[in-house]
């Protein structure tokens, strides 16, 4: 049900006042779904709660009415949106959903071929822009040690466009050491890093095969030394004497891309 809301102070909507407060919707069980793109698949998933979602009436229009949600709907200004959420909001839609209860350890993916895994990748955006890249490439699932950043956090949500709540992913405790269980399951993991001794991608590929492990890691001080000990090869992206090291979203999408095409994996 659409319900008109006219002022900031009201108490219906009085949970977007904490929509940058990542600690207060995890205690709570909650996370933001940003933009109208985002909110649309969090509607067409089906796999997550809805709590509510806040709209302008512009991004109402835009929905043209089609709410399959049970979830109250509350349409304001975007005054009343910017007022409440804290910040200036222009998208002018947001939702908060139920997130998947805890971070377990690492469990087996159903049937994957390849699986990316991050290591200490704290911002959010590059976070949300693996998971886009892991959707774009058919990966069949994402592996996050405990140091890398929530992948439930607004931004992330927001720069996956929704890849999110697509792409299956699971804490990997304790790491690295559980890519081991991987490698005795027939795994082969690999490690991105911009060392020179390490292998270039397109001599890696020619022999490739699934299942697979792509390690990508934090940008400056990369993988660390305890993870690459866990991979069967070091492989590298080449490029220009000029430029140290890609951005770890580009990098990962460069592999993924040239190891899907090589393992014949559609996307």
């Amino acid at each position: 049900m659409v319900e008109p809301v006219e002022r900031a102070d009201d108490p219906r909507i009085s949970d977007y006042q904490h929509v940058g407060d990542p600690r207060w919707l995890r205690a709570r069980g909650l996370f933001v779904a940003e933009g109208r793109l985002v909110v649309r698949r969090l509607l067409e998933s089906e796999r997550f709660p809805i709590h509510s979602i806040l709209l302008t009436p512009a991004a109402l229009h835009s929905f043209e009415l089609r709410f399959q949600t049970m979830a109250p709907v509350y349409v304001a200004s975007p005054e009343v949106v910017d007022a409440i959420a804290g910040f200036n909001f222009h998208r002018g839609c947001l939702a908060l959903a139920a997130r998947p209860p805890g971070d377990a350890p690492a469990r087996r993916f159903i049937t994957p071929r390849v699986i990316l895994a991050l290591e200490g990748v704290g911002n959010p955006d590059n976070v949300g822009g693996l998971f886009r890249v892991a959707s774009a490439f058919g990966a069949d699932g994402i592996l996050i040690d405990p140091t890398t950043a929530d992948p439930f956090y607004r931004k992330a949500v927001r720069t996956s466009m929704a890849a999110v709540l697509d792409v299956p992913f699971e804490r990997a405790i304790p790491w690295p050491q559980v890519l081991q269980e991987y490698r005795d399951e027939d795994f082969t993991v690999i490690a991105l890093t911009p060392r020179t001794h390490a292998q270039p991608l397109a001599d890696f590929a020619r022999t490739a095969r699934v299942p697979l492990i792509v390690m990508v890691g934090a940008e400056g001080r990369g993988l660390s030394d305890a993870a690459l000990a866990q991979a069967d090869a070091a492989v590298r992206i080449p490029i220009a004497p000029a430029v140290d090291s890609l951005n770890v979203t580009v990098a990962a999408g460069v592999a993924l891309a040239y190891l899907s095409d090589a393992i014949g994996k559609g996307r």
